[in-house]
């Protein structure tokens, strides 16, 4: 049996959840005043997005849409019918890019002919997508093959993001959010707290009276959101761009209701920062000792991450292997060399020198055709 508090608040892993069951998938609760959680199904291990539906005068405003699929656009009918009752949508609010977030926000525009609001990077990322007739091009193959594998496993990891459910149907204009920016809706006003390293221009909003926050993916109870490398920018370092934006996030009040993407809803923010902020240290301590011989990317992997259950966790597992290896490149306190046809990643001979004010700072380097024998 649950740990309650005074409240009737489960306590778990240091986390206070003022409900401990969550609606049926493809039902909704109200959680505060005007504003409502929807459960929307996806088609994973992770079988869930939440979204949030906020009244807003005479009609209303979702935040993030679910997945492209039919089973979404299903449900979505429902909470027409019966959550809207009549009322229309007013605006579409996407935290970020991401296929479960951003998925029907084209359909749900154009049946209403509503607006739909998001940061600027995020909307220009809706249209960095893989072709879904096109074989995989170059650089696709030897980001994955330097990372360990062979042209077969990557190309069938190309196969699986060409998947019509990882893409969000695109809409030809929007209203751009940016951080600070005060957004009214229904009786209150929100305020939009951008979070980088998930995604490149994540929206959380911040409800002023310091009620709530709309987390998206920044911040999840639980599990930790997806912080990763990939082809289309192999040299970016988005962890250190997200626990930046953790600091950032915790200037909020630690007494706010937390509405995350995933998960159930949770009390204690900052305690949740301070976990997630000591996994990922965990994880760059692995690595680490991991390297004392040269290793690849892949048998990083297989250090971090020993139990994945099929190519999507793979996919995203080599992500987040590549994120921690180059933060610690970027210290100075990982080495990388190219052998052969793979990256070989082992731990820098001398101890990294003091960095100046502002942290590490990107040296850029033009790949030559010699390879470490």
């Amino acid at each position: 049996m649950a740990d309650l508090d005074g409240n009737g608040h489960e306590l778990h892993g240091g986390l206070r959840y003022p409900w401990p069951q969550v609606p049926d998938s493809g039902q909704v609760r109200e959680v505060a005043e005007g504003v409502w959680w929807l459960r929307m199904p996806l088609p994973f291990r992770l079988d869930h997005i939440n979204l949030y539906l906020l009244r807003h005068d005479h009609g209303w405003v979702v935040v993030d849409t679910g997945m492209n699929t039919a089973q979404t656009r299903e449900v979505w009918e429902q909470v027409f019918t019966q959550v809207f009752a009549g009322q229309p949508l007013l605006a579409v609010i996407c935290t970020h890019y991401h296929s479960d977030h951003a998925g029907v926000a084209g359909w749900l525009a154009e049946r209403f002919r509503c607006p739909v609001y998001m940061t600027a990077a995020e909307y220009r990322s809706l249209y960095v997508t893989v072709p879904a007739e096109q074989a995989a091009g170059w650089d696709f193959l030897d980001f994955h093959c330097k990372a360990g594998m062979d042209e077969a496993q990557a190309g069938e990891l190309y196969q699986l993001i060409q998947n019509g459910h990882f893409r969000p149907l695109h809409f030809n204009s929007y209203r751009r959010l940016q951080d600070g920016d005060r957004v009214r809706i229904g009786s209150r006003q929100w305020r939009v707290v951008v979070g980088r390293g998930h995604s490149p221009e994540h929206a959380c909003l911040y409800a002023e009276d310091g009620s709530l926050l709309l987390a998206g993916d920044q911040v999840l109870p639980r599990i930790t959101p997806t912080v990763g490398v990939h082809a289309t920018e192999p040299e970016a370092d988005p962890l250190r761009e997200w626990l930046t934006s953790l600091e950032h996030l915790r200037s909020l009040p630690d007494s706010v209701l937390v509405l995350p993407a995933h998960e159930r809803p949770f009390f204690n923010l900052h305690a949740r920062i301070d976990q997630l902020q000591a996994h990922h240290q965990a994880q760059l301590d692995r690595l680490l000792a991991s390297c004392e011989a040269p290793r690849t990317a892949c048998e990083l992997m297989a250090e971090l991450f020993p139990r994945l259950s099929g190519r999507f966790d793979e996919l995203m597992a080599l992500g987040e292997t590549l994120a921690h290896a180059n933060y610690l490149m970027a210290e100075g306190r990982l080495v990388r060399e190219l052998h052969h046809a793979h990256y070989r990643y082992r731990r820098a001979l001398l101890a990294p020198a003091a960095e100046a004010a502002g942290g590490p700072t990107a040296t850029l380097t033009i790949p030559g055709s010699q390879s470490v024998a």
